[in-house]
């Protein structure tokens, strides 16, 4: 599991992640923004989204929390 800060989980942390390529991964991210631009970095590394999700964690604000479970290709 990964929860980033808001500035996501950069390129060093996404290269390591497709290094080690552990058979899944959740993501976890405070902005959709950089949660996107770290799925794309690990989906050119071999991971699929299996599933994303909203959580909200902060009622009466307009903030949401996106999630996302990956795999590698040969967990599928």
């Amino acid at each position: 599991m990964a929860d980033p800060p808001r500035t996501g989980l950069g390129a060093e942390t996404t290269t390591l992640l497709a290094k080690i390529a552990a058979p899944a991964l959740t993501c976890v991210s405070c902005d959709p923004a950089t949660l996107s631009r770290d799925l794309r970095a690990l989906l050119a590394s071999g991971y699929t989204i299996e599933s994303i999700a909203l959580a909200d964690l902060f009622p009466q604000t307009f903030h949401l929390e996106p999630w996302s479970g990956c795999a590698t290709a040969d967990r599928l």
